[in-house]
């Protein structure tokens, strides 16, 4: 069963109701958002009533609001006169069907179409000691009481209701064969290579999955390798006014295999990225979340790539770097390192649908 969401205006004029708040992104189009507005026209005084659907990064604050900056900048808004009405009476969705035979005559239906080159709900997790609400994408359905559509000043609270949604992804159903990669390299004070292969068993895992790593090794070399070192890295592409990279490790593995001079070897290893073990990392991506529900990392954003995102776009690699020593006099003067990197892609699977309706208003 799944529950009718419900915000209701601070002088009870106007009633927002959801059947859901998580909307998939299926990369070539974008769930409906679609809901109903419950009016009561008593108290209006001959003022309109609207909604809006928008797609913001914050980046602030909402407490620094009051010093005259804003923190928060609108990627995408679109607004819809629903008071009086407009037009003729549009199509209703089966949610809608059912939020009418709730609401009654008072009801409003209202529908958005997101366009897919938005973002997904994505935020940065604060600091331990940061407090407010986190930065990142977040997507709102707002309805409010005014003269206009785009008053000059915000409606005061009272005259609102509104509630977060998330727009998400879900991973593909078919998953490939993983990426494979190699590098051949030479060092100092020495004519032969250390050759390094890399691959994955698939190119898509879900949250909290290990990931299994397959590693060749030929050391034609008079070095040791002397440690492997396996880590999973996560890129934010934070895209606004410029676009900014931060790439920040959420999971490193050592493993003490060592390969001597002339030497091979042929391993799997594994490693599993959680959440959990990177709770203090300041600025790691994480899922949208409402409220203060449970949440993982972000998920890997998948993009048509006919049009250019804004917001956070985040992506993973898997990097699998061997540690090298030199013998001789030399010793670990002459070390180096040899690095692979193969691209991994993080996802949820997709859940069951759910299709029967419960009328158990939650105020969210």
């Amino acid at each position: 069963m799944t529950k009718v969401y419900k915000k209701t205006s601070g002088n009870g004029d106007i009633a927002l109701y959801l059947g859901k708040r998580d909307f998939t992104d299926h990369v070539g189009s974008v769930d409906i958002v679609d809901g109903v507005i419950k009016v009561d026209p008593a108290n209006l005084n001959g003022k309109k009533v609207f909604v809006y659907l928008a797609c913001a990064f914050r980046y602030g604050s909402e407490d620094l609001d009051v010093i005259g900056l804003s923190f928060r900048r609108d990627i995408w808004i679109q607004r819809v006169q629903l008071y009086p009405a407009t037009g003729g009476s549009p199509t209703l969705t089966p949610m809608q069907e059912c939020l009418m035979k709730k609401v009654g005559e008072q009801g409003y239906p209202f529908s958005f179409q997101m366009p897919t080159d938005l973002p997904c709900s994505v935020s940065l997790q604060p600091g331990p000691n940061d407090t407010g609400k986190a930065c990142g994408v977040d997507f709102e359905v707002k309805g409010y009481i005014a003269d206009k559509a785009d008053p000059a000043d915000e409606p005061p609270k009272k005259d609102t209701c509104r509630l977060m949604i998330r727009k998400i992804q879900f991973a593909p159903i078919s998953n490939k064969p993983g990426p494979k990669a190699d590098i051949s390299k030479q060092f100092m004070m020495s004519d032969k290579p250390v050759n390094l292969e890399a691959s994955l068993e698939k190119e898509i895992y879900y949250h909290g999955e290990s990931i299994t790593v397959s590693v060749k090794i030929n050391n034609q070399t008079t070095k040791v390798v002397k440690k492997i070192q396996i880590s999973v890295e996560q890129l934010t592409n934070v895209v606004l006014y410029s676009s900014d990279t931060y790439t920040k490790a959420v999971s490193t593995e050592e493993f003490g295999e060592t390969v001597e001079s002339n030497g091979t070897l042929e391993k799997s290893f594994q490693i599993t990225p959680l959440l959990a073990n990177s709770v203090e990392k300041r600025g790691l991506s994480v899922d949208g979340r409402l409220k203060d529900g449970d949440t993982n990392l972000a998920s890997t954003t998948l993009s048509q790539g006919e049009k250019e995102m804004q917001g956070i776009l985040v992506s993973y690699k898997v990097k699998v770097n061997l540690m090298v020593a030199g013998g001789g006099l030399l010793g670990g003067l002459t070390g180096s390192d040899v690095t692979v990197e193969l691209p991994l892609t993080l996802m949820s699977p997709k859940p069951a649908e759910v299709t029967d309706i419960s009328f158990e208003a939650m105020e969210g």
